[in-house]
């Protein structure tokens, strides 16, 4: 999954980054509204952490033209305004989330989460289709009893195809949410991602989960049978 954070102190999107990218996300970071506002634009991510006091452009405003625009990213405010109007009103105007400064960087690990998983529909952080269970917060990978070694770039891309049952993911698709713009994008590392993923998950007795279409991309089957 890929967040972008929109936050103007260095130190503290650091910080953030290290954590975000820590818990298997790719993430993008704009120090100000402007260039933000620009990125969260591309419409590319599942999730924007947007700070409020930013210099060029307002997180406000910035969250005002993304409503305007009908993009419906999940937003979680960072904000030191802890009046119940202020945060009404934000909410109001489209905001999913907020968090007051100073906060627990777990906390913030686990809105995020939280966030990305709404928007896909799933309530739980186990996610489970047919005999394979996926823990988002252990990052833990079991199928039929048996745990799952899987490396960092294969456990998210079978998150990222797990939270979309039923749709055929491109490899561009993949590239765009798995990894951020400091990577140069190759299309063949997926591939080569997906063979040893679907190696990994084929176990003794196993159907086949990972389903190649071809010149379109890959989708998640279950129980041998497409979703």
């Amino acid at each position: 999954m890929r967040v972008l954070l929109i936050e103007d102190e260095r130190r503290l999107a650091e910080n953030m980054t290290a954590a975000l990218r820590e818990t298997g996300l790719a993430v993008d970071h704009a120090a100000d509204g402007e260039a933000g506002s620009h990125l969260a634009e591309q419409g590319v991510y599942d999730a924007i952490v947007l700070d409020l006091m930013l210099p060029r452009k307002s997180g406000q405003r910035v969250l005002n033209d993304l409503r305007r625009k009908k993009l419906h990213t999940p937003v979680l405010i960072l904000t030191a305004q802890e009046g119940k109007e202020s945060i009404v009103s934000l909410l109001n105007a489209g905001a999913d989330d907020y968090l007051s400064k100073p906060f627990d960087l777990g906390e913030l690990l686990a809105r995020v989460k939280a966030l990305i998983r709404r928007a896909n529909g799933v309530s739980t952080p186990v996610l489970a289709i047919g005999d394979l269970q996926l823990d988002t917060v252990q990052q833990s990978v079991i199928r039929r009893g048996q745990a799952l070694n899987l490396s960092p770039t294969e456990y998210r891309i079978l998150e990222y195809l797990i939270h979309r049952p039923r749709a055929v993911v491109s490899q561009q698709e993949l590239l765009e949410h798995l990894y951020d713009f400091d990577w140069e994008h190759h299309s063949n590392v997926i591939e080569a991602h997906i063979s040893n993923l679907r190696r990994k998950l084929n176990i003794a007795g196993a159907e086949p989960l990972i389903e190649t279409l071809r010149h379109r991309g890959y989708r998640l089957r279950k129980d041998g049978a497409t979703l």
